[in-house]
């Protein structure tokens, strides 16, 4: 299974997909090892997991609409046979499985949730919240759309199971502790401290390395003929369109960018007035009213607090704003008091309060002669935003009359760029980084995925842009001669030897050290410093290169090693090994077990579908999943 997920993410598409897969709560069911569960039976329907069926019509839908997202994320076109060769279909159909084992288990439990229960938890989800921090119709809108949904009732239908799985895993998660083996284990990789004597065996060190023969170098290179393989190289055209590239502050008017800012100043410039305010909670409206009558005839707010044995902790609210306080009615008090003023008794949500407030910070607001260039640059690239559209429409008109990258972009007065060659990693024939290609990484996987003379789909960008591209030619990878690379294979050869050499030495030096020999008399004789190097984790070093520190912790306490460190040899001792007690509440203990919880809730909830799925039973038709995702046999 991991060489297979291995040789899946040796492409992009395959790459992409598993992100994807690792993405998902629930990653791995097992199911895919139990032979006898693919029976032939009706074709309408691809699986039965226990009473309930997966029809082909829900697994074709689910398989599309994950297809389409994938396509959206990755901005490229991703064939059906591509999604299939990375495993897209089993991945879909094995989330399906999941999910239905789970419904099954919830209507088993008899959980349900209330109609209203579902609207607030949409209306208060974080995805659909809008610029005003409040649900917003239009995005959620959106959200549908983008995932798929063919109307509101049915994402509501399958919010209604989400939530509902979510409440199974839930109860089997919640409150999740580490393992104390685990934490132990965690602290000692971390915490662990080692102090090494060593010295070094400099590259000097190997005597000088004489020139290798003919015979020795042919040698050589025919044992590494792909390491100096010449890669593919392609030449291509390409024409970014971004509203980066289109923006010109410029060209907006100060009368224009004052109007602009004047729109936007109340939510980008504007600092809303805060207030410090203290409380003071009574039991009941009487005692308020006694504390107010005396704060009226002298006594000081501070007094009734020191008489109500409050400190200052006791009765601080912060400094708010007027929207931040959790009892509208003592902030709605707060703010009609002036700065050091009391209030009157308040009926509170938790009972009668007195409210000081002891300092107000005004409303602030930036002036447009402050953030005018930032206002000017934000409304250039909203404009811009429409002129790239525009010229995107100008190109596509230029490109369906038959023009090329390079002469639609003549006729719009537009610049395109011109790669004579580059291979796959963006490295030119001299082996240097091509640095000025637009949308370098997407706009490589594309170009190395097309071919010459293919009409390509436009790319878009992260910004809402878009980006064209030919291929012009293709210089496929080849076998060089030697003496096409002999310097390479020359400096190669030699550093072979030093290793080679080093490492014979090193292995002597460390038998003697084993023996009785002194690290101070065997580094003096090699005319190097015998140094020690203190508070050494595997986080790293200040006087050992991560290299050095990997071995380090290789091997155990009073070791002699050796390590290659480039082309030096560092010969080593761990003198002392100490791991502190554990601290369970060290901030940094507690946040690597809050990253790791998620990976174990994921684990337990597996193991328990996988369970879930033992008990019910699972029937997988596998003519037709292949029908309905248009494949031949994906095994």
């Amino acid at each position: 299974m991991l060489e297979g997920m291995r040789r899946m993410t040796q492409n992009w598409v395959g790459k992409a997909i598993m992100t994807l897969m690792f993405g998902i709560l629930i990653i791995s069911f097992a199911i895919w090892g139990i032979a006898d569960i693919f029976k032939g039976f009706g074709q309408n329907r691809v699986a039965q997991v226990g009473s309930q069926e997966i029809s082909l019509d829900a697994y074709r839908s689910a398989y599309q609409t994950q297809l389409t997202n994938l396509q959206r994320q990755t901005r490229q076109s991703i064939t059906s046979d591509q999604a299939r060769a990375a495993g897209l279909d089993r991945l879909v159909l094995q989330r399906l499985i999941a999910e239905a084992a789970l419904d099954q288990k919830a209507k088993s439990m008899g959980l349900a949730l209330a109609d209203s229960d579902i609207a607030a938890s949409i209306v208060g989800d974080p995805n659909f919240v809008g610029p005003t921090g409040k649900f917003d119709r239009a995005r959620f809108n959106d959200a549908l759309r983008e995932a798929g949904y063919p109307n509101e009732q049915r994402f509501i239908q399958e919010q209604a199971r989400v939530y509902l799985r979510q409440q199974i895993a839930d109860s089997l998660t919640a409150n999740l502790k580490l393992p104390k083996a685990m934490r132990e284990a965690i602290h000692r990789y971390r915490a662990e401290t080692r102090s090494v004597e060593y010295f070094r065996l400099p590259e000097k060190a190997a005597g000088e390395i004489k020139a290798p023969t003919d015979e020795q170098l042919q040698s050589f290179y025919d044992a590494r003929k792909l390491a100096f393989r010449a890669p593919e190289y392609r030449s291509f055209t390409v024409l970014a369109i971004t509203p980066s590239s289109v923006a010109d502050a410029s060209k907006i008017s100060d009368a224009d960018a004052t109007a602009y800012y004047d729109r936007i100043k109340a939510e980008r410039y504007t600092t809303a007035e805060t207030r410090e305010v203290q409380q003071i909670v009574f039991p009941d409206e009487k005692a308020a009213q006694e504390a107010s009558d005396k704060i009226k005839a002298g006594t000081t707010f501070d007094a009734i607090a020191q008489e109500r044995k409050l400190s200052d902790k006791d009765i601080a609210l912060g400094t708010l704003t007027q929207r931040d306080f959790v009892d509208a009615a003592v902030g709605k008090a707060a703010y009609a008091l002036p700065e050091g003023g009391v209030s009157e008794p308040i009926k509170g949500d938790f009972g009668a309060v007195l409210v000081r407030v002891v300092k107000i910070n005004a409303q602030a607001v930036k002036p447009f002669a402050e953030v005018a260039e930032e206002v000017k640059n934000q409304l250039a690239a909203t404009r811009a935003r429409d002129e790239v559209s525009s010229l995107r429409d100008k190109i596509e008109d230029e490109r369906t009359a038959g023009k090329s990258i390079g002469d639609a972009a003549q006729a719009l007065k537009l610049k395109a760029i011109t790669v004579d060659a580059v291979d796959a990693n963006g490295r030119g024939r001299d082996g240097q980084p091509i640095t000025d290609i637009p949308e370098r990484d997407q706009v490589l996987r594309a170009v190395f995925a097309s071919d010459i003379g293919m009409d390509n789909d436009v790319l878009t960008t992260k910004d809402n842009g878009y980006v064209w591209f030919e291929v012009k030619a293709i210089d496929p990878a080849r076998e060089r001669t030697l003496a096409e690379v002999r310097e390479q294979v020359t400096k190669s050869w030699r550093e072979d030897e030093i290793v080679r050499i080093l490492q014979e030495k090193a292995g002597e030096i460390v038998k003697r050290l084993q023996g009785g020999a002194s690290f101070e008399a065997e580094a003096k004789e090699l005319g190097v410093p015998d140094e020690l190097a203190n508070d050494v984790k595997r986080t790293g070093s200040e006087k050992l290169s991560p290299a050095v520190v990997a071995r380090v912790f290789s091997v155990a306490n009073g070791s002699i090693a050796s390590v290659a460190d480039g082309l030096d040899r560092v010969i080593f001792k761990v003198v002392d090994s100490i791991t502190p007690p554990l601290d369970a509440d060290d901030d940094n203990i507690k946040a690597v077990e809050d990253r790791l919880k998620p990976a174990l809730a994921e684990d337990i909830l597996a193991q328990y579908v996988t369970r879930l799925q033992s008990d019910m039973g699972v029937s997988i038709n596998e003519a037709a999943v292949r029908m309905a995702v248009g494949g031949g046999d994906n095994n």
